[in-house]
């Protein structure tokens, strides 16, 4: 767990020392995509070789689609009511 955090205050401080550098943000956005892409591949090759999970696919597939849903809904339900309160008087102010 040190070891994830120590990495994460390096990359911060990092960060911090090349904000100015536009060629340094262009390079780590494509950098981390890259990454991601990488990391959303990686996962789907041990989930299609975990013979478990491939098996019972339908039913899994049928419980993420309601839980993804309901994230969706959440999130814009929330986001919506965060604009309503914090952002949409300020609005009206101006």
């Amino acid at each position: 767990m040190w070891k994830v955090i120590a990495i994460m205050a390096v990359g911060m401080l990092v960060g911090f020392l090349m904000r100015k550098s536009t060629r340094a943000k262009v390079w780590t956005d494509k950098l981390t995509s890259g990454v991601i892409f990488l990391l959303l591949f990686v996962m789907g090759v041990a989930i299609g070789a975990d013979k478990t999970i491939m098996s019972s696919l339908h039913t899994l597939g049928i419980q993420a689609l309601v839980i993804t849903l309901g994230a969706i809904a959440g999130s814009i339900l929330l986001a919506w009511w965060v604009y309503a309160t914090l952002f949409k008087n300020k609005s009206k102010e101006s």
